[in-house]
């Protein structure tokens, strides 16, 4: 399996113009990849493992190209091909899309290492070094351990939109290497939890426990007060340049927090169940609903499933995602279905006389619906 670990980076002042330069030149092959691919005989390209061949004939006609590393050039040219498969896919799902534009300065901001030049060193404390060809040291914080049984594939330099430096490193993990995960027949219900994704509460379990919304009520006012004060700049002046930065510090720490709970969160459901059960849901239908927007925005649900998964892979969890449709409106006793609008949230059956709040009686259906999925039944 694949998964990151993302550290802060410190270059200092002379190595982070030197990082400036290596993403810009990857910035320009990113471009020169489009341009070829739209004006170049296709018999020529038409995939990455092609294009490849052409970067001689670039840093012959273009040295700058040589600056760089060699592999992470190749990489940029993966990249381009990425992106198109992407549109390829979204069109396959009905779509409209348009052709990959050119990228100017702000947005490319990032270059990947892939298989050489790159080297770990000094990781026995907090503080680590990355070596890049090339490029030189450049310190990190290493706040946790990349574990012994994983390879690191790749290597991502990006700079973020508040001038902050960040790597992240694309490990893989040998399936045979992981702990294994308990087998289906031996499981016990009460090991298992089904998760409703809620709106006054961030989730609810079947066990009867809930976990409120992180409060972020102080950073939205802040993010409220300086995007005011952006809009009296006058656009593309450095104090609107100045003011643009620190409205991204206040969206960076808005989106560190809630990444950070959502860490701990699943951590703790996969440490503690052997079976997660979570709704599969369509979050971007859901955010193009009317109402609500901005919470369910916030909950990253998609992003918390993703880590669910991953997790439950690392720890040796079961995590299933489940049909959502009627999870609500089913009662969790005798399945009957009952129509409550969303300002209704207490679950009283009509046939049975079940009682529970609406997301409480969500959680217990997932429950169910994924210990049938597993073939366990109820």
């Amino acid at each position: 399996m694949e998964y990151s670990h993302r550290y802060p980076a410190y270059p200092t002042q002379e190595v982070a113009v030197e990082l400036e330069h290596h993403v810009d030149v990857h910035r320009q092959a990113y471009n020169y990849t489009r341009y070829e691919y739209e004006n170049v005989d296709s018999d020529n390209i038409g995939s990455a493992y092609k294009h490849h061949y052409r970067l001689p004939d670039w840093k012959d006609e273009f040295p700058i190209f040589s600056e760089v590393n060699s592999k992470a050039l190749q990489r940029t040219v993966t990249r381009f091909y990425q992106n198109l498969g992407g549109l390829a896919e979204q069109k396959e799902n009905g779509r409209k899309v348009g052709k990959l534009k050119w990228k100017s300065p702000r947005n490319f901001q990032s270059m990947t290492y892939s298989q050489s030049g790159f080297e770990l060193k000094n990781t026995s404390g907090r503080h680590a070094t990355l070596w890049l060809s090339k490029i030189g040291d450049i310190p990190i914080r290493y706040h946790r351990e990349i574990p012994s049984n994983a390879t690191v594939k790749e290597v991502t330099l990006k700079k973020e939109t508040t001038g902050e430096w960040y790597v992240t490193f694309g490990l893989e993990v040998e399936e045979a290497t992981l702990p294994e995960k308990p087998d289906v027949d031996d499981l016990d219900a009460g090991d298992c939890v089904g998760i409703d994704l809620g709106i006054q509460n961030y989730i609810y379990t079947s066990d009867g426990g809930s976990v409120d919304w992180l409060d972020l009520s102080t950073e939205y006012e802040r993010l409220r007060r300086e995007q005011r004060n952006l809009s009296r700049k006058e656009y593309g002046s450095n104090n609107w340049e100045k003011q643009r930065g620190e409205v991204a510090t206040v969206k960076r720490r808005i989106k560190r927090k809630v990444e950070d709970f959502q860490h701990k969160l699943t951590t703790w459901l996969v440490k503690t169940c052997d079976a997660v059960f979570v709704e599969d849901l369509n979050v971007s239908g859901m955010l193009q609903q009317r109402g609500n927007a901005r919470n369910k925005q916030d909950a990253a649900w998609r992003r918390f499933i993703e880590m669910l998964e991953y997790k439950g892979d690392l720890y040796g969890t079961h995590v299933i995602q489940v049909n959502p449709r009627g999870t609500t409106k089913e009662c969790a006793e005798c399945g009957v279905e009952t129509e409550k609008p969303l300002w209704v949230r207490e679950h009283s059956c009509p046939s049975c006389g079940f009682e529970a709040d609406r997301d409480a009686n969500a959680s217990l259906n997932v429950l169910a619906r994924g210990l049938q999925e597993l073939g366990l039944g109820q």
